[in-house]
């Protein structure tokens, strides 16, 4: 048996509890280098825990999946927050859930619009990178060092996530 998840679409005020959307929409902007270069200014709130931490910027290639999806698995990292900026123009699917008591709640699955990404908080559950149409580079911004940043969850009962 298989729980329903229904797509939504990726707002700022939707996805707030779980982290920032990455976009150059409604942004704090100012020119630089003699007016040649707008300068999106602090999208996110990157987060890395622990004296040995370090930000990490890497570039994930994505293979594509199809919907619906069977969403077995959720991960989060408890020591720094995981921005995912596409390098491409095709949207991409960000499930994540809320924390009940150390535990992954009901997820929410955002479909991003072209240009967006996310910046999933510290310590929130949330699915893999799930590129949707073709494969596709992503910037990673994340942490590194010290201490164990990765927990999994399986779920009993796996969700199915689809478009309504």
């Amino acid at each position: 048996m298989s729980r329903t998840i229904l797509v939504e679409s990726l707002t700022r005020e939707a996805f707030a509890p779980f982290g920032q959307v990455l976009t150059t929409e409604g942004a704090h902007h100012f020119s630089i280098n003699d007016g040649m270069t707008e300068r999106f200014h602090d999208l996110a709130d990157v987060e890395i825990g622990g004296e040995k931490a370090r930000t990490l910027i890497s570039i994930f290639r994505g293979q594509p999946y199809a919907l619906p999806l069977t969403l077995r698995m959720v991960e989060r990292h408890p020591l720094g927050s995981q921005a995912f900026m596409p390098l491409h123009q095709n949207p991409f699917l960000v499930t994540v859930c809320p924390d009940e008591n150390g535990r992954p709640g009901i997820p929410r699955a955002f479909l991003t619009q072209p240009g967006m990404g996310v910046n999933i908080a510290r310590n929130t559950w949330h699915g893999v990178l799930t590129a949707l149409e073709n494969e596709g580079d992503f910037l990673v911004v994340d942490r590194g060092g010290d201490g164990i940043n990765l927990e999994e969850h399986v779920f009993d009962e796996p969700y199915t996530i689809r478009v309504p």
